[in-house]
């Protein structure tokens, strides 16, 4: 996508959006641009895109249809900001929550908090930040950006925290929360508990 919004910004000097983009038609293509070797290049592109698009949402609907009866997804899409692809991630890139013993280790393989070495309650040094479940540490972020969005609750926690943080550190911390309450939901076979995960 990011190929073909900057061919098209590059040879129009209008930037696309992506639904714009998505929408645009091979003969729309062809009648804007006179290079017929530009045309081409877009052309072809958005053959790939659509066709990796329909790959894509084939593989979803295999993995949804195999996944959706497993109670921990229904448990997970009580948690705001979470729906299938991202309660589908959160499952599979997971494997069995009973390897993590606490709810602090599974925090910090999703990598929703500080990788620090302690000594004596002392900081001896930083652990590697490349540590723990890159796609975890996204699902996350992702369903933390969601939740402040469109729940009221979770958006006040943040405003809090935002006021006396940067907002990136406001952000992580309702993705660790969010982590830890994704932690208890599949240990615990339980919903979502507001109050639990956020004191609210």
């Amino acid at each position: 996508m990011l190929s073909i919004g900057s061919q098209f910004a590059r040879h129009t000097g209008h930037a696309r959006s992506a639904k714009g983009l998505r929408n645009l038609r091979e003969a729309d293509i062809e009648s804007r641009f006179a290079d017929a070797n530009v045309a081409l290049a877009l052309t072809s592109n958005l053959r790939i895109l659509r066709c990796l698009e329909a790959q894509i949402q084939c593989v979803e609907r295999e993995v949804w249809g195999q996944m959706k009866m497993k109670p921990e997804m229904t448990w997970l899409q009580t948690v705001p900001g979470i729906g299938n692809i991202l309660a589908l991630t959160i499952v599979l890139e997971t494997g069995t929550i009973a390897r993590f013993a606490h709810v602090g280790d599974f925090a910090s393989y999703c990598r929703c908090v500080k990788s620090q070495r302690l000594s004596n309650g002392k900081v001896k040094g930083r652990g590697n930040a490349k540590n723990g479940n890159p796609y975890l540490g996204w699902a996350f972020v992702e369903a933390a950006n969601f939740a402040i969005r469109f729940d009221a609750e979770i958006k006040r926690f943040y405003q809090r925290r935002q006021s006396k943080r940067h907002q990136m550190v406001a952000q992580k911390t309702v993705a660790n929360k969010l982590a830890r309450a994704c932690y208890d939901i599949r240990r615990d076979h339980v919903p979502f508990e507001r109050s639990k995960a956020f004191g609210v």
